[in-house]
């Protein structure tokens, strides 16, 4: 190991190789505090070429590469095993964003570039980015694109697989492929971009990207919903997608029991009623036409939607601060969350047509399985999208709690499997969810999956342990 570290240092730097147990710390535990692992050396390379000289001499030595962007990731794809063999690959030094094209509305950037920074670009060529997630400051664009990353208006713009042109990525034995065509048509044969996009890390390691850019928005419309369920939350998307079409940009859906976890450890909310809906949602309408004529189109939707009893009440922001107040109350769940106490989290996604059938089937089914178990549920419900969260009861300590989680997790992941939803909609894999995916994967996708694999990364060097759940084949 010893000679591989003074190779690496001659590749990257001696100061970008991280062999201080202090210096290598920040690396070496998920930022939500779940897994903490172990490496010989945290490694932070500059270039592309440097990325691909650091894996052909990791591979050379036979030792493991796990690929960390941000080190945001919800399920602990960006974390070493404990044994403490491999070394980190740290792509933050990769932060240059390479070209801005405002006339063919993309952007060319290092896999190691900020999202806020993507974000700030784009604005300041007077386009827009539309990924937008809570770790926007932190995480980075190969991070995004290794997870598949969805955030709050994939209803509008898609996920960063469709927020992607080209890649360019470096394989396990040191060769890069240059695939940044700005091309919006290639019909050249296999899409080797979708490959990688989602693959998180095990594949190659995403070492820049051709992204997407739209016209900015010059007008917002955001109104707070109170619903009396997910049924009646599903009648009023019909209803705006039907009158505003894509200008639809967000579609949130907060149960009661939610909002009353925010008001009660938030400090800085405010709800729009004089009490706590049963259900809410959070609505968005974005476009290039001025605010009042989009104001007005919101407002037909939504007067449209009380006339026919689908809503209770809503309010429409009265310019951007009490926009931003609306959207406080949805993006203080995850504080509220943590302050409230143990939980287990599931992020699921199912057809959205199904959205109200599976709540109520996995209520009734985590409430006959754990009596006292609180579900508490937010989400993007325009894509199927569910956040579907269970607080321990208000009478059980932490290890009974932990006890039972598995079981319940089980439960909730069946009901996902049986509405043909998916286990991890934008959170990943990881290593989380890594041993559920033989019970949820078809046995003939995992069997590509492998040999996809045994293609790219024969020896199994890249990101072990992660989204695929047995390389004993390898």
């Amino acid at each position: 190991m010893t000679t591989l570290v003074a190779r690496l240092a001659a590749i990257v730097g001696e100061k970008n190789v991280l062999v201080d147990e202090a210096a290598k710390a920040p690396f070496l535990q998920d930022w939500l505090g779940k897994y903490r692992g172990a490496a010989a050396a945290v490694v932070r390379p500059g270039g592309t070429d440097e990325v691909a000289s650091v894996l052909a001499a990791c591979r050379e030595a036979g030792i493991s590469v796990v690929p960390q962007g941000g080190n945001t990731s919800m399920s602990g794809g960006a974390t070493p095993d404990p044994a403490g063999r491999a070394i980190v690959l740290s792509l933050t030094r990769m932060n240059r964003i390479r070209d801005v094209d405002p006339v063919g509305n993309t952007m060319t950037v290092d896999a190691g570039v900020v999202l806020a920074a993507v974000q700030e670009a784009a604005k300041a060529a007077g386009r827009f980015f539309p990924l937008s997630l809570g770790a926007e400051g932190s995480c980075t664009i190969g991070g995004n694109l290794a997870t598949n990353a969805g955030g709050v208006a994939v209803l509008r713009y898609g996920t960063m697989r469709e927020l992607t042109l080209g890649l360019e990525v470096a394989f396990a034995d040191g060769r890069v492929w240059d695939g940044l065509k700005a091309l919006r048509k290639d019909n050249t044969g296999y899409s080797l971009r979708d490959l990688f996009v989602g693959s998180e890390g095990t594949l190659g390691i995403i070492t820049g990207a051709v992204l997407k850019l739209f016209p900015e928005p010059k007008a917002r419309a955001t109104a707070f919903v109170s619903l009396r369920d997910t049924s009646a939350a599903l009648s009023l998307l019909a209803r705006v997608r039907e009158r505003c079409g894509d200008r639809l940009t967000a579609f949130e859906f907060i149960t009661g029991d939610c909002l009353t976890l925010v008001l009660r450890h938030v400090g800085d909310v405010r709800l729009p009623f004089t009490q706590v809906p049963p259900a809410a949602v959070l609505v968005e309408l974005s476009d290039s036409d001025d605010d009042s004529a989009l104001g007005a189109r919101l407002e037909a939707s939504l007067v449209d939607a009380a006339e026919a009893e689908i809503i209770l009440d809503a309010a429409i922001a009265q310019g951007a601060t009490q926009a931003r107040s609306f959207w406080r109350l949805r993006e203080g769940i995850s504080e509220a969350l943590v302050r409230e106490g143990r939980a287990a989290k599931h992020d699921v996604s199912v057809p959205v047509a199904q959205m109200a059938d599976f709540i109520v089937a996995a209520d009734a089914a985590v409430a006959a399985a754990a009596p006292g178990v609180r579900p508490i549920m937010f989400g993007h419900l325009g894509d199927g999208n569910l956040h579907y969260n269970l607080l321990k009861a208000e009478n059980t300590n932490d290890a009974d709690f932990a006890a039972v989680a598995p079981v319940l997790t089980r439960i909730v992941h069946d009901e996902t499997a049986r509405c043909r939803g998916s286990i991890s909609a934008e959170h990943g894999i990881g290593q989380l969810r890594v041993a559920d995916m033989s019970r949820y994967k078809a046995p003939i996708e995992l069997e590509l999956m492998n040999a996809l694999k045994a293609v790219f990364d024969p020896t199994g060097l890249l990101n072990p342990g992660k989204l695929l759940p047995d390389m004993s084949n390898h």
